[in-house]
């Protein structure tokens, strides 16, 4: 039994090779693509909206109110990066259920990767709203004495974001797959219904936590005695 779409090599050559992972993740973006071309090649402001358009709408605004409950800033600067992140997740994980779709999600490069995105998001953001050097002094506060344990909390809870998708996607395939071979009628069925459930839930988690991580660097900077700058 495969851990992850890693091991299956579709083509090599030299250090450069296409697998499992690489080709779903290029279907899960294509797939995102041709439903935003779909939703935005006619767009409208009146009433008279077509069903792609009001499914756009309720997703977009969707996200910017839960984006704007987590961080308490205005949300339109983070729903590129948050939506991209969560709309990939999701729709990698509910391809789950098509047989023969491994989840790119249920590698660990993947998952990491996305996590390496949080990662610079992170800084990127703070930076661009309170400038380097407010941010950087955040690591050294209340003492330089701080620095590595703030470098350490940083990436460690990057690498949890990252195994905690990777782990649920990946023992929810497994397991899967195990129930498929013991009891191939009842069970599968019921665990595809929860694995639905759960790709769902686990993109909205690493989306909120994303989120969060990029909002308390705003709430460090309020309580260093700056002005709010959530709005």
């Amino acid at each position: 039994m495969r851990i992850s779409p890693d091991a299956v090599v579709l083509w090599q050559w030299g250090f450069a090779q296409l697998n499992l992972t690489i080709l779903f993740t290029w279907l899960v973006m294509a797939l995102l693509l041709l439903f935003a071309f779909i939703a935005t090649r006619r767009l409208r402001s009146d009433e008279h909206l077509d069903h792609w358009q009001n499914l756009l709408e309720a997703i977009v605004e969707g996200m910017l109110t839960q984006i704007r409950e987590i961080t308490q800033a205005e949300p339109e600067p983070f729903l590129p990066f948050l939506g991209s992140l969560f709309l990939f997740i999701v729709v990698a994980n509910v391809l789950s259920v098509v047989p023969g779709f491994e989840p790119p999600t249920g590698s660990l490069s993947t998952t990491a990767a996305l996590a390496a995105c949080v990662f610079v998001a992170v800084p990127g953001y703070g930076i661009a709203r309170i400038g380097l050097t407010d941010y950087l002094r955040n690591y050294i506060r209340p003492s330089p004495l701080m620095l590595p344990f703030t470098v350490i909390g940083e990436l460690s809870r990057i690498l949890a974001l990252a195994m905690r998708l990777f782990g649920n996607v990946m023992s929810g395939t497994m397991i899967a797959a195990v129930l498929l071979a013991v009891t191939p009628l009842l069970f599968p069925v019921v665990m595809q219904l929860l694995g639905l459930l759960t790709g769902v839930v686990q993109a909205y988690i690493f989306a909120v936590l994303a989120a969060v991580y990029i909002g308390a660097g705003f709430e460090i900077q309020d309580r260093s005695g700056r002005p709010e700058t959530t709005t």
